[in-house]
């Protein structure tokens, strides 16, 4: 029986890959076998090493600089790597910027950067990339990296909020155009992550402990635990799915309030007194 989660022979361009949950996608579909691309902006770096482990699990890599907020330019990205690369199986739209501020405090400049990178650069991205992939009867996947804040708010967060929401319904919008094609779309929406976007934040060390709190699994995700969602998608596994959304949060949004903790009762074999770590199944 073949491996449906095999992505041997596929080409994937990943989106903001150089460091953080970017770079474990990055390294997640090179481990199912894809080649894979990552778009970078600034850190040179920290792409050159997500592009080094890549190649180290003998996969092609390629490392391409590009400001996502440069809509105009978007479209050669596709056309460089294609032509590079030979194909584009796979788009992993994951690069996003957000700002902590009250909502009078956003100017239009904080807004109009927010929606550019978060989704006018992954829209016309997806434009290019699907385009493609028709072009060559490709039955390709796209991905989108969203969030919870797409579908439940935060505080401080207008602008990204905003962005993410966008996105949840263009994903929904261009998995309905793209069918016909057999190109599938959909998202994956983290909730907290161990990344420097999720952790670098000014805020109180307090909100840690009262985070975890909040989490029915009782921690943040490290980022290979997101990756796992995206693998899944671009694979044959997947090929049925197609303009869904899935959420990677712990367990977060299912509970209206942290309770348990306060509960005086029995619970399965005890009180409720510790929470798995990252290492348990």
């Amino acid at each position: 029986m073949p491996n449906t989660f095999d992505l041997g022979g596929r080409v994937a361009l990943v989106s903001g890959g150089s460091r953080g949950l970017g770079s474990a996608i990055a390294a997640a579909l090179a481990e199912a076998g894809a080649d894979v691309a990552v778009i970078y902006r600034r850190r040179a770096g920290e792409a050159q090493t997500t592009v080094e482990a890549i190649r180290g699990r003998g996969r092609r890599a390629w490392a391409i600089q590009q400001d996502l907020g440069d809509i105009g330019s978007l479209p050669s990205v596709i056309d460089r790597l294609v032509e590079e690369a030979g194909r584009l199986d796979i788009l992993v739209n994951n690069a996003a910027i957000a700002d902590l501020l009250p909502f009078d405090k956003v100017t239009p400049e904080i807004m109009e950067r927010t929606l550019r990178t978060n989704v006018m650069g992954p829209f016309f991205l997806s434009q290019r990339a699907a385009v493609v992939m028709i072009e060559r009867g490709t039955a390709g996947r796209i991905i989108n990296i969203t969030s919870t804040n797409g579908f439940m708010a935060e505080a401080l967060l207008a602008p990204y909020n905003a962005s993410k929401a966008a996105m949840e319904l263009i994903t929904q919008s261009l998995a309905i155009e793209l069918a016909p094609h057999r190109i599938t779309v959909n998202s994956v929406a983290p909730g907290l992550i161990e990344t420097e976007i999720g952790m670098g934040f000014p805020l109180r060390p307090s909100f840690r402990e009262w985070a975890d709190e909040h989490i029915p699994l009782g921690r943040w995700a490290a980022p290979e635990e997101v990756a796992g969602a995206v693998v899944f998608l671009a694979s044959d596994a997947a090929r049925y799915v197609t303009g869904q959304r899935l959420v990677v949060d712990g367990g977060l949004t299912c509970e209206q309030f942290p309770r348990m903790r306060f509960y005086t009762g029995q619970c399965l074999q005890g009180p409720l007194t510790r929470r798995p770590s990252a290492a348990e199944p």
